[in-house]
């Protein structure tokens, strides 16, 4: 079993940053991928970026490209999502998400373990 816990959620500014954070616990963190996604209000869950085992492969949504940045600090257990120049669009719940494999990429049935979700909200 693995636990995640996402933090950094926020209100802020169109044109603004936000890094999210994701602290996972139960397992052995390095060896699987990890994901973020997000999912508006009355939207279906979308991927956002996606990091691999050892950080050496990244994965992004074309949304994301050139705005957000995934990384992960195996030591602490802890994936993050660095986004700056905001937009209204990327208002929603954003979800950390475990995968139960080394690599992994946007589909949602790669991931097997999920937290409970980060508000971010952007305004114009």
């Amino acid at each position: 079993q693995v636990q995640l816990v996402e933090s950094g959620g926020g209100l802020v500014q169109a044109g603004g940053s936000l890094r999210l954070s994701c602290a996972a616990s139960g397992r052995t963190f390095g060896n699987y991928a990890m994901g973020w996604f997000r999912q508006a209000p009355g939207k279906e869950r979308q991927f956002v970026a996606a990091i691999s085992w050892n950080g050496g492969r990244t994965y992004y949504a074309d949304s994301a490209k050139g705005r957000f940045t995934i990384s992960r600090d195996n030591a602490k257990s802890t994936v993050f999502l660095q986004m700056n120049s905001l937009k209204p669009e990327d208002t929603a719940v954003y979800y950390c998400a475990a995968a139960d494999r080394m690599y992994a990429s946007g589909e949602l049935g790669e991931y097997a373990y999920w937290g409970q979700g980060t508000q971010v909200t952007v305004s114009s």
